[in-house]
């Protein structure tokens, strides 16, 4: 077999997923990671995280006036997109409950099995 997998005392195979979160808001983002630890402390599963990662910035400068005449203004744009980190090893009904999870427009997640 692929990969390192485990045996619990009950006989399932226990897998690692690891869990990344990506959003424009850091309160969505602490809301999703708050209902995933949840969840695995009602399992009684091992967690590792919710782990920040370097925020990235985006910033966009572009100048005010559409004809080029007039003052040299310019208006600066900036989004900030936030990311966190989630290591759960689980069984298989852990993973689905995590997958059925109320997620927000705007947070991306991205589940890897390992």
């Amino acid at each position: 077999m692929s990969g390192r997998k485990d045996w619990n005392g009950i006989g399932e195979i226990v897998g690692k997923a690891r869990i990344k979160l990506i959003g424009k808001t850091s309160q969505d983002l602490e809301e999703v990671c708050k209902q995933i630890v949840e969840i695995a402390k009602t399992t009684g599963v091992d967690i590792k995280g919710p782990v920040p990662l370097p925020t990235r910035r985006l910033s966009v400068c572009t100048r005010r006036s559409p004809c080029g005449d007039g003052s040299d203004t310019y208006e600066h744009w900036e989004m900030r997109i936030h990311k966190r980190v989630i290591d759960v090893a689980g069984d298989e009904r852990t993973l689905r409950s995590i997958m059925r999870v109320r997620v927000p427009e705007n947070v991306q997640v991205k589940i890897s099995l390992e």
